[in-house]
């Protein structure tokens, strides 16, 4: 496992979760969100992204737990984010690319112990 790969995948996820933000506010957005307005197209395209960061998850050890919480979170977005509007919303909200980045982070602290 390299630094660089690491520093990769949490730019990934940030671009996808909280890259920019809502001036005047404190509300982030990413990639995923403004992907997501686009019905139908728009939550199938972000999903490969987000299967990407749980492949390198699990290609790095991850564990099955911890892939099971990483899959569990883009499934969620992903049905959740289908529906109009409560989905756009929910997309800024949730930020499911973030949790998982979040979660393999855990895990690799945890095993660098």
């Amino acid at each position: 496992m390299s630094a660089t790969e690491i520093e990769k995948l949490d730019r990934l996820s940030t671009l996808l979760d909280s890259r920019y933000r809502i001036p005047g506010t404190p509300i982030r957005f990413g990639w995923d969100s403004v992907v997501g307005i686009i019905p139908g197209v728009g939550d199938l395209a972000s999903l490969g992204p987000s299967a990407y960061l749980i492949y390198r998850a699990q290609r790095l050890g991850a564990r099955k737990r911890t892939l099971g919480r990483m899959v569990a979170n883009t499934g969620f977005d992903f049905f959740i984010g289908a529906v109009p509007l409560i989905g756009d919303i929910f997309d800024l909200v949730f930020k499911a690319n973030n949790r998982n980045f979040a979660l393999l982070r855990a895990e690799l602290e945890r095993r660098s112990d």
